[in-house]
């Protein structure tokens, strides 16, 4: 009985443990992308996808160096937004890593996109036809009626100047969020996740969903003529996983169940190179999740926890992690004004 009682005392206290990390996770957004010239993937990402420009700052210091592992850092950060979300632009200006491999395939596990949603599909293709956008799709597909959980989703995939993987993705009625829904003027609406390639949605599931406490949205599996030609992976066939937080766009699972996962992340990668996105995370409590990750044996990037002063005398502590498969998470807790 004795034992019994310590064995169940026990698993009391690791779902206490669990859950108070459960909802780690409040906000997802922005998303860092890295790029080689700042002010072309700003007029990129102005002039062709309508983003508007909200901030140009420029960071340095050892606080800087200490957070992304890299010595001497001076980066130029442009934080732009599209409807309700934002992405971070960061271009590393004394020091520069390396370019996305032109032999990167979708279903590498380097693989990361966002998924611009717009109103228009075919107009919206016409667009980027005008701006001579190099094309990963073949053309815009349209998800059959055979794939119960995306019938008639249209999807395209496209390259930005430096070669990261962008999405263009038009719901119709009945599917996604309901803001994506409503009646507009506006081509390109918003981002509604961010996908990575993943090399086992189960263990995935492990980091994002059982420690960062992300929640499960949807599942389907994708496969036929038209993913192989949306990816551009012959015969390709996915599971595809969606998680969100309380707020901002989704993280969502590739994993390719046919032909398999591609490469691996290369060996020795470092938030200067181009592949290098990181997702940010506004956390509840960043030092217990950093010292969670670190006994799960998860990659820390940073060379320890970093405090930063903001304006007005806020502070916030931030790390960097990457998942199981080389995802890199850039994840922050701001202090609440009324805690003092």
């Amino acid at each position: 009985m004795k034992r019994y009682l310590k064995i169940s005392l026990i698993s009391v206290g690791l779902f206490l443990s669990r859950n108070y990390l459960f909802a780690q996770v409040k906000k997802v957004g922005p998303i860092g992308i890295t790029v080689k010239d700042m002010d072309r993937s700003v007029k990129f990402y102005c002039e062709v996808l309508g983003f508007i420009k909200i901030s140009d700052n420029e960071y340095t210091g050892d606080n800087y160096d200490k957070l992304q592992n890299i010595f001497g850092l001076n980066i130029r950060v442009v934080k732009m937004k599209l409807g309700d979300e934002e992405i971070e632009l960061t271009d590393y200006l004394t020091v520069g890593g390396r370019s996305i491999p032109e032999d990167a395939k979708s279903n590498d596990l380097i693989f990361q996109h966002i998924a611009i949603v717009v109103s228009d599909m075919d107009k919206a293709y016409r667009r980027l036809k005008k701006f001579n956008i190099r094309q990963v799709s073949t053309a815009p597909q349209t998800l059959p009626h055979s794939n119960l959980a995306a019938a008639g989703i249209r999807a395209f995939y496209f390259h930005d100047v430096d070669d990261h993987n962008l999405e263009l993705i038009f719901f119709p009625k009945g599917k996604g969020l309901q803001k994506w829904q409503q009646k507009t003027n506006r081509l390109f609406l918003g981002i509604d996740h961010t996908a990575i390639g993943v090399s086992n949605t189960d263990k995935s599931l492990d980091f994002y969903r059982g420690i960062l406490g992300l929640s499960r949205k949807g599942e389907s599996w994708n496969m036929g003529t038209e993913q192989a030609h949306l990816n551009f992976v012959e015969e390709a066939s996915l599971r595809i996983t969606g998680l969100r937080a309380d707020s901002g766009p989704g993280i969502e699972f590739l994993e390719y169940i046919k032909p398999g996962p591609g490469k691996s992340f290369p060996e020795g990668s470092r938030t200067d190179d181009i592949w290098h996105w990181q997702t940010i995370l506004l956390v509840d409590d960043v030092e217990a999740l950093y010292n969670e990750l670190k006994s799960a044996g998860y990659t820390i990037i940073s060379k320890e926890l970093v405090h930063f002063s903001r304006k007005a005398g806020r502070q916030s502590k931030a790390f960097i992690v990457r998942d199981g498969d080389g995802h890199a998470m850039l994840c922050v807790e701001e202090e609440n004004s009324n805690k003092h």
